[in-house]
């Protein structure tokens, strides 16, 4: 089964720059397949874990977290979709934020940041290493989600839903695809219900 890899905080605000399809390039013997400039890769070969994680720390200029789930994980999510039937608030981006490994603790969810007043940030359930939510889009959002670390005790990294959707389809099987760029995430229609 496929192998995901997700690369925390690259390509963000000139820090930690690099390009990833160059690094899907020198996977390419693992069949690597890169998903936007966020730090997102789909390993189809057959490789264990430690040569993953080291293959990658060797070719990045930098040092970062690397945060690998298995690919079945993602398609799975898709299949038992935790937020399917709930209300969307207007101009609200879905993501998914990954552990790098099982969460030492479990805060009570929802979480909402702010504390206070409107929300801009929502966490509303958790599988596993799993953490779903949606923000509103603000740049205090990206603080936030740095928050979201010590909320449960381990590392983590997130990503818009498109771009696990489009995660989950190269995992299922589109075998065909080779480098794909992930456009920024748009924000849900506000045709759906309302969160409350």
């Amino acid at each position: 089964m496929a192998l995901v890899v997700l690369l925390r905080g690259v390509n963000i605000g000139g820090h930690r720059t690099f390009r990833p399809s160059l690094l899907a390039r020198e996977l390419r013997h693992l069949d690597c397949v890169n998903i936007g400039a966020a730090g997102t890769f789909v390993i189809r070969g057959p490789v264990g874990r430690l040569q993953l994680r080291a293959e990658i720390a060797r070719r990045l200029p930098f040092i970062t977290e690397v945060v690998i789930c298995d690919g079945r994980d993602i398609v799975r999510l898709m299949a038992g979709d935790a937020l399917a039937g709930m209300r969307m608030p207007p101009h609200t981006v879905r993501f998914l934020s990954v552990l790098s490994r099982r969460p030492r603790l479990a805060p009570t969810l929802p979480l909402t940041f702010p504390a206070r007043g409107p929300w801009l940030l929502k966490v509303v359930a958790r599988d596993g290493r799993f953490v779903h939510g949606l923000y509103r889009p603000d740049m205090k959002v990206i603080g936030y989600l740095g928050a979201l670390d010590k909320r449960f005790g381990v590392p983590m990294t997130s990503r818009g839903w498109s771009t696990i959707e489009k995660v989950a389809k190269i995992v299922a099987g589109e075998r065909g695809a080779k480098d794909l760029s992930t456009p920024k995430s748009r924000p849900v229609r506000s045709g759906r219900r309302r969160a409350r």
